[in-house]
């Protein structure tokens, strides 16, 4: 096995001390043109990278971001990170991902576990560590929140209130009046918001809320069917189903299919994420879209500022209600349903 190439064979190769070498590759003082050449070509030749762990670790660093999710097999998340990724190549800095689970417990543990790693900045998704705690850790180091607001912290966010509105407006003017909601669980700042979205909009429409239309789930796609089962259980009449997510919704899917109701022809469906996957759901999803991967990467580029002591604002990040086949105009008052229902 070849060796590593190390800072003392670039000096050889370039015939200047090691100390020219470190000062060219930091950049820590003025070099000599010829030499710094010379430095530069040497590198170049035997392929040296320097050790930039080794190189933080010394200025007191470990050139690391950690980063919690909610859960990493999530594809929204996983579109969050992906932003993170991309924001973080061509930097010294590497990620180390760490996942709540939708757990306050466990969304301490993974913090704890990142925090004993002395990672230098960190970017918490969602979640519900409590704010205390997370203004505590900015005092240690750089903290992004994603999906909060926290007075004292930087956070990025998008507007759940008016995406649901965007969403319920749709199905409104689509002429729907009986319109369910699956709506996250109460513990998360976004699900209360799109749940408050669903009632204004209902409202603004001089139409009444009805608790009976509105079953929690935890978005993932199973509580998505058995929030459908849970409506057609006890009777509960609708013509269009907003969830609180795509996951959820495609688990609405299921249920309305093994019940025989069609999509959007008995039943108009919308999500909210709007997953790559939406586009290729069967029929293609209505969806809310958020911007997942931007909210990653600035996420990411607003911490690497704060490592380096500069002030960033993030770009403006906005909903979008893509339109696409699960929504359709209301055709009979509900019959199929009724039936299924009765």
């Amino acid at each position: 096995m070849r060796e590593a190439v190390t800072l003392n064979d670039v000096a050889r190769e370039a015939g200047v001390s090691p100390s020219t070498v470190s000062r060219v590759i930091n950049g820590t003082a003025r070099v000599n043109a010829r030499k710094r050449e010379a430095v530069l070509k040497a590198i170049e030749r035997l392929n040296y990278r320097p050790n930039l762990m080794a190189k933080g670790l010394a200025q007191g660093r470990s050139l690391t971001v950690g980063v919690v999710t909610q859960e990493i097999s999530s594809p929204y998340y996983g579109e969050m990170l992906k932003g993170v990724e991309q924001a973080l190549e061509q930097t010294p800095y590497h990620p180390i991902f760490a996942s709540g689970h939708w757990r306050a417990d466990q969304e301490e543990a993974a913090l704890k576990v990142l925090v004993d790693r002395q990672v230098d900045a960190l970017i918490v998704m969602d979640g519900s560590v409590p704010e205390e705690r997370l203004l505590e850790l900015s005092q240690q180091m750089p903290v992004v929140v994603v999906g909060r607001e926290i007075a004292g912290l930087n956070c990025l966010s998008i507007d759940n209130f008016q995406g649901a509105h965007q969403a319920i407006r749709h199905l409104i003017e689509l002429g729907h009046r009986r319109i369910a909601h699956i709506a996250g669980p109460k513990s998360h700042p976004d699900a209360v918001e799109r749940l408050k979205g669903y009632k204004a909009a209902l409202a603004e429409a001089g139409l009444p809320y009805d608790p009976s239309l509105v079953v929690e789930g935890d978005y993932l796609e199973p509580s998505g069917l058995l929030a459908v089962e849970a409506l057609l259980a006890r009777g509960a009449l609708f013509t269009a189903i907003f969830a609180a997510n795509d996951q959820m919704a495609y688990g609405a899917s299921v249920a309305l299919y093994r019940r025989g109701i069609r999509i959007p022809h008995d039943v108009s469906l919308v999500g909210f994420d709007d997953l790559p996957s939406s586009n290729y759901f069967s029929p293609p999803l209505t969806s809310v879209r958020q911007p997942g991967q931007e909210m990653g990467w600035e996420a990411a580029r607003w911490v690497l500022a704060m490592l380096k002591g500069q002030s960033y604002t993030p770009r403006p990040l906005s909903t979008r209600l893509v339109v696409r086949e699960s929504t359709g105009f209301l055709r009979s008052p509900g019959s199929r349903l009724m039936h299924q229902t009765s």
